[in-house]
């Protein structure tokens, strides 16, 4: 059979009207290319800066400031309000509050005068290592008349004290130790969301809604009983992830398993209530997932998983803490990597709870409106 033009632009004829009648799927199909490029183009900085540091001052002289201004203007370092204690430090690095800690030892001053080469601690938070390096390679740097006008005589060694830099909880820097753990949520991200996604669409394609319908359920009921098998399903793969962590590539369990299961327990209902209110919104199984693949873009590279959080604008911040893979990327590598217990990981536990309930709510209302 020839080609023929009529029988061609019949077909794109049909084609066009019924792109014209799914406005959603080509509103998705515009709004994703243009989320890509303003999350790529305005959020994404591979090399952060105004970083939250601690200070512990053991001296207050003019030689400790000096060195506090120093780094201060490299404008890798953003110092907390007040001076913390050496305790208080530690707890604040290991909630996540701050990613430096710049310790100056008592008689620092006093130190520097007899030429004794005193030591000044930098501890970084190493379990993301692109956040860090290009601070501590920023203080490493400093030069020799760092404290030039606060002593008497010029010195001679190329700074009149010795850096102490620690990288904290992974000290060799490895990505393994930071995508890995990073791993876990993504990967039950990418599942969860889109296996409850088609839960309801499923039905109404394959015509058993009706007998759905007829059924003597509540919508929570449905809800959850769609839900649940898939929370099991969670935890298999998060049991299958961490064991391969742990044994091939040799991630640390410093802290509680119990802890960590509970917040990614959370973690999980979160991400099931986001699929199954995509499910009750969408028309079809194709609108679900356009509608999951939607909501992974942001959630992969706001959380800090790809790219460093501290170096995205505070706007981008404001919107990857309203994601659940933030929160649980925090917990599990707090968990894992730092040992955190209870008191540090519950400023993660509550945002999922919450967004499970809004979310799940929002699923509750939706599924009520396709029962008129």
């Amino acid at each position: 059979m020839s080609f023929s033009v009529p029988r061609f632009v019949a077909v794109l004829r049909k084609e066009l009207l019924q792109m014209r009648r799914d406005r959603f799927t080509v509103a998705l199909m515009v709004a994703m290319p243009l989320l890509q490029l303003f999350l790529f183009g305005y959020a994404i900085n591979t090399d952060p800066k105004h970083l939250p540091t601690a200070l512990v001052l053991g001296d207050v002289s003019r030689p400790a400031r000096s060195v506090v201004e120093s780094l201060r203007a490299t404008d890798y370092f953003d110092f907390s309000p007040g001076v913390l204690s050496p305790a208080a430090a530690e707890r604040a690095m290991a909630r996540g509050d701050v990613l430096f800690i710049l310790e100056v030892p008592e008689r620092f001053s006093r130190s520097l005068e007899r030429a004794d080469r005193p030591a000044v601690l930098l501890a970084a938070d190493a379990t993301d290592p692109t956040a860090v390096s290009g601070a501590v390679g920023a203080a490493s740097g400093l030069g020799p008349g760092l404290l030039a006008r606060d002593l008497r005589a010029t010195p001679v060694q190329p700074l009149p004290f010795d850096w102490r830099i620690q990288r904290r909880y992974n000290p060799e820097g490895l990505t393994a130790l930071n995508i890995v753990p990073g791993l876990i949520g993504t990967l039950l991200t990418f599942t969860l969301v889109i296996i409850t996604a088609l839960a309801v669409t499923r039905e109404r394609e394959r015509g058993t809604m009706e007998n759905l319908l007829a059924m003597p359920v509540t919508p929570l009921e449905v809800m959850l009983g769609k839900i649940v098998p898939y929370i099991f399903l969670g935890y298999v793969q998060v049991g299958l992830i961490l064991a391969a962590s742990v044994l091939v590539f040799g991630v640390p369990v410093r802290g509680s398993v119990p802890l960590l299961l509970l917040g990614l327990g959370l973690f999980i209902a979160a991400n099931l209530s986001v699929g199954f209110t995509f499910s009750t919104v969408a028309r079809n199984q194709l609108q679900a997932m356009q509608m999951s693949v939607f909501f992974m873009l942001p959630s992969i590279l706001l959380s800090g998983f790809m790219f460093p959080f501290r170096g995205m604008p505070r706007w981008a911040q404001w919107l990857g803490e309203v994601l659940p893979l933030t929160h649980a990327l925090r917990l599990v590598r707090g968990v894992l990597l730092k040992g955190n217990t209870m008191v540090d990981v519950v400023p993660h536990l509550w945002p999922l709870v919450l967004f499970s309930v809004v979310v799940g709510t929002v699923a509750l209302r939706s599924y009520r409106q396709t029962l008129d």
